[in-house]
């Protein structure tokens, strides 16, 4: 089992590799995580320009503590062998797989980048999008030590599942609460996938409270709007920083005093309420250094 992370992923932005624009803009933005798409958002006939244009921006920018991914193609597609050989050694923090169905093909890009040079601190973020894909999700997250989380394809699992996700997402909330106990189980994080309603801020706001309540870390995005909700629902609110830094107070109050018990606010605190609030401050203040030096 992973130790906890302790990093801000509230918010994850796809950017299309071989738009160089949007590339540029994305290392001012207000985002966690920048997901570089060599998949979905690259034409097939503009793979290898994608791959050249990724690999010297990333060269050129300053990304600050963003924390980097690119999203190669899928292990079964034409493209999965050249897309390896080209991501191993750039500076990033992890690789993005999609339609992930099996603890094997995780380990089979982890040989695959090693023997390519990869750094041993290159994550895998393996991409859960299909049934299979879900009913493997605790093998998948146990998979290797260099999976640290999980990302949620929603589009493509509402197709395979035959949903109609455009209003309400209550037929995925079975896969997806069955994906963040893998992730648990693991110690590993866990983001939401999309919403494809840009224009609509009910609607995503709507999104991320639901993928916060189902225990989520963050969500994927697709375009820059998206971001001032989607880390203000997955950041640490004032209300739950001053809540978690009365219980640590408290707790730490009746150690002193030799008790076992300490009260807040009415309510009985415990060791495990006591770790909760440790891991809100923690993460508070992993967002500030970060905000701090963007």
């Amino acid at each position: 089992m992973h130790p906890p992370t302790i990093r801000p992923r509230r918010s994850a932005l796809y950017m299309p590799a071989i738009n160089t624009r949007a590339v540029r803009k994305a290392a001012g933005l207000s985002v966690d995580t920048v997901i570089f798409d060599l998949e979905d958002a690259v034409a097939p006939h503009k793979k290898d320009e994608a791959r050249i244009v990724i690999a010297e921006l990333l060269a050129e920018l300053d990304f600050a503590q963003r924390e980097l991914v690119v999203r190669i193609n899928a292990s079964d597609s034409p493209w999965f062998d050249d897309d390896v050989a080209a991501v191993a050694t750039l500076p990033i923090h992890a690789v993005a797989l999609p339609k992930v169905e099996s603890a094997s093909v995780v380990q089979g890009l982890h040989e695959r980048l090693a023997r390519v040079g990869a750094p041993a601190a290159l994550g895998i973020w393996p991409m859960i999008e299909t049934p299979r894909g879900v009913l493997a999700a605790a093998a998948i997250a146990a998979s290797h030590p260099s999976v640290d989380c999980l990302v949620m394809g929603t589009s493509d699992l509402a197709k395979e599942l035959r949903l109609d996700a455009r209003h309400s997402r209550d037929g995925l909330h079975h896969a997806l609460s069955h994906c963040v106990l893998a992730a648990r189980a693991t110690g590993i994080d866990i983001l939401d996938g999309v919403c494809l309603d840009i224009d609509d801020s009910e609607i995503f706001q709507r999104h991320c409270e639901e993928g916060r309540r189902l225990g989520f870390d963050g969500k994927t995005l697709i375009h820059p709007r998206q971001l001032d909700i989607c880390n203000t629902v997955f950041g640490v609110s004032a209300a739950e920083l001053d809540q978690a830094t009365a219980i640590v107070a408290a707790w730490r109050e009746a150690e002193a005093a030799g008790s076992g018990v300490a009260v807040v606010n009415g309510k009985l605190v415990e060791s495990l309420h006591v770790d909760e609030a440790q891991r809100l401050i923690a993460m508070q203040r992993a967002i500030e250094a970060a905000n701090n030096d963007a």
